[in-house]
């Protein structure tokens, strides 16, 4: 009996926010800059040349050296792409030259990368017809295939986005959502949505490169060429796709180039193509296996720490206080028909502001703080709330109302509110002292 067909699948999230500036109490009313300009310029011309511009030129000479049989996927978030034109256009150049290779396919998302979905399906909606009309102009291409913020998924996004016309979704290959012999290294069908079809990421074999390629104390190191190819060899029999799901920033910036990151990349594709029968797939592509089964995910997960759920965003009352008011005022938002103030709305919306809020110890704590631009964050929290006050007092002046009701200025935050929210944590958390004297010192030096 010969060996079995191997697909790999690679594809890469693209993505930077839109931070905020130091917006104090005292910039209410007065200043309507809520970003921090230079701050996203510098970071995001660190990481191109660090990650985007490296990363991209060996992609492409890859895609070239193996003649079209090294392909990949990508997701870039509207908020990088509209960076990438403001700031670095080289970037979007690269991009572009890889799209027109034709071994590059490119996902749809929520323009704002936000957690819209949760919140306000309309919104959702119109984020995602955002982002595949910004594709359409700028890459010649329209997204067949969705992935949402984080890989948050269930079964109701995938009913969802099946009614949107998306004839297939990415999601977390977590533990806890397979059942006997399922395994992410099969397509599968969503619960409720039997048009579609689900790709699962190998958490595992993609982990390997996105967090542990370059940790001296992990007992796989150093990881070669030769040795990752016979893990991926292994699925021969089990499995006919390897899904290696990442972010771009994986390569020169999250894993330096001195870890020898990119040399592994640069021989990946050699290695695995050396068995004839092995071979790369866009998403697109992968999805024409056929399906093995039916996967209920009935409740939220994605593919952030290590509890794969809801809990890096909303894991929290204040992060929780901070999304609630902010979806509250979308209505008066969009009757302002202020295109300015809408587009700095749904910048609020995405995701990694309400990350930056993240309390959570322990394993995922090191994390958190390591990609928080905040000193606490708490300083994130009351920046994000002193912004929208600012956008409710510019709806009180322009006099919009819903159902005969102004918006109302949250007078009670930050301070009350997180002093609520604070109070309202269950279980109490063991840090609350410190807690607490973080918030005290964060409010100090934000008045």
């Amino acid at each position: 009996m010969g060996e079995k067909l191997v697909s790999v699948c690679f594809y890469f999230q693209v993505h930077q926010p839109w931070r905020l500036r130091r917006y104090t109490v005292f910039d209410i009313g007065n200043n309507q800059n809520y970003f921090d300009e230079q701050k996203n310029k510098e970071v995001l011309h660190k990481v191109a040349k660090k990650c985007y511009i490296p990363t991209n030129n060996l992609m492409l000479d890859l895609i070239r050296e193996h003649k079209g049989k090294f392909r990949i996927s990508y997701s870039l978030s509207g908020v990088v792409l509209d960076q990438f034109e403001k700031y670095a256009p080289e970037v979007l150049k690269s991009f572009q030259t890889l799209a027109k290779t034709g071994c590059v396919e490119f996902l749809a998302e929520t323009y704002y990368h936000s957690l819209s979905y949760l919140y306000s399906k309309e919104e959702f909606k119109d984020q995602v017809k955002l982002h595949s009309k910004k594709v359409q102009k700028l890459f010649g291409q329209i997204p067949k295939v969705f992935r949402n913020t984080e890989l948050i998924y269930n079964n109701e996004l995938a009913n969802f986005i099946q009614g949107m016309g998306f004839k297939a979704i990415l999601a977390e290959g977590a533990d806890h959502i397979m059942e006997g012999w399922k395994s992410p290294n099969y397509v599968h069908t969503p619960k409720t949505a039997g048009n579609m079809k689900l790709l699962l990421k190998n958490y595992k074999l993609s982990d390997d490169i996105a967090f542990r390629f370059g940790n001296k104390g992990w007992k796989e190191f150093p990881l070669t060429v030769e040795k990752y190819g016979q893990w991926i060899s292994s699925v021969n029999g089990t499995g006919d796709v390897v899904n290696l799901f990442m972010d771009y920033e994986t390569f020169g910036e999250h894993q330096w180039e001195d870890t020898g990151i990119f040399n592994f990349i640069r021989y990946l594709p050699g290695e695995l193509l050396k068995h004839p029968d092995n071979n790369f797939k866009t998403v697109s592509e992968a999805v024409q296996y056929p399906s093995r089964g039916e996967l209920d995910v009935h409740n939220f997960i994605s593919w952030a720490d290590i509890e794969r759920d809801l809990s890096a965003w909303l894991g929290n009352s204040i992060q929780n206080a901070a999304a609630r008011e902010l979806y509250n005022i979308e209505r008066m938002i969009k009757l302002s028909n202020d295109p300015l103030l809408v587009e700095a709305w749904r910048k609020m919306t995405t995701s990694d502001h309400l990350y930056y809020m993240c309390t959570k110890w322990f394993n995922d704590g090191d994390v958190h703080k390591y990609f928080n631009p905040y000193e606490s964050p708490y300083e994130g929290f009351i920046a994000f709330m002193n912004v929208l006050n600012d956008m409710v007092l510019k709806l009180k002046l322009k006099g919009i109302k819903v159902d005969g009701k102004e918006a109302k200025l949250i007078t009670e935050a930050p301070s009350k509110v997180f002093e609520k929210a604070l109070k309202a944590e269950e279980p109490a958390s063991k840090n609350t002292i410190q807690t607490e004297k973080k918030y005290d010192k964060t409010m100090t030096s934000m008045i």
